[in-house]
């Protein structure tokens, strides 16, 4: 098994990655209004962590737009690449996130990450800096809040409420079953508020939290628990860096 190293030129100090942030987030595109549901690919991104080996398991996991079914999933296995900022989360994981991405044949499609997009302090949260990185629409869909403030919305499947931080909508508060405490959509990159909203609830037919979510989710939990088992198994020669 192979661990994805840490890039060379990745901030190392929250100085640095706050000036990436800022440089990248210039980059972001607000203007489109994002792929229509049911069409295309739709890719779910989850990681999972293991904070004693300072391991972190990335999963990408495709969907089929139109039927929700698994079309192609990939895994990767990485070093933590950032100590744990608020607000700079996205450094902890990307690099290895990326290279889960790469091992897809399949078109990516929309990514859809477990978090924020410009519902963030610096409007630049994991799902606009994936977004900016790779070219595609993408959009984070959070099972918590965060720094924001918002009313509850409605009881229903699809009532919604702003999510505002210094009197800006950065997202909105969407109920995805009937009686069920809300996610949390933020927009990441090429893909309007409103078109990311109607995804989400296209990705919730069943469940609180989007397929594409709880494929990923569980996936990256299974990967890390087998790169564990493996690195237990060859304690003396490790794991291959590469």
């Amino acid at each position: 098994m192979t661990i994805i190293g840490i890039p060379a030129d990745w901030p190392a100090d929250e100085t640095s990655a706050r000036a990436l942030q800022e440089e990248l987030r210039d980059r972001l595109v607000h203007t489109e209004e994002g792929p229509a549901t049911g069409t295309g690919h739709l890719t779910g991104l989850d990681v999972a962590y293991d904070d004693e080996r300072d391991l972190v398991a990335a999963a990408a996991v495709v969907l089929d737009a139109r039927t929700l079914e698994v079309v192609e999933e990939a895994t990767a296995v990485g070093r933590v690449s950032f100590p744990y900022v608020p607000g700079l989360l996205a450094f902890r994981e990307i690099p290895t996130v990326l290279a889960a991405l790469d091992r897809l044949t399949a078109d990516p499609g929309l990514l859809v990450c477990d978090g924020y997009g410009i519902a963030h302090p610096r409007r630049f949260g994991l799902a606009s800096h994936l977004g900016v990185l790779t070219g595609h629409p993408s959009l984070g869909v959070a099972k918590n809040p965060f720094t924001f403030s918002y009313e509850q919305p409605g009881p229903e499947r699809g009532d919604s409420a702003p999510l505002l931080a210094d009197g800006e909508e950065v997202g909105r508060a969407l109920r995805t079953r009937t009686g069920v405490k809300p996610v949390y959509v933020s927009v990441g990159h090429r893909i309007s508020l409103a078109t990311a909203c109607a995804q989400t609830l296209h990705l919730t037919p069943r469940y609180r939290v989007p397929e594409t979510t709880r494929h990923a989710d569980a996936l990256c939990r299974r990967a890390l628990k087998e790169a564990l088992a493996a690195l237990r198994e060859r304690p003396a020669e490790g794991i291959e860096k590469g």
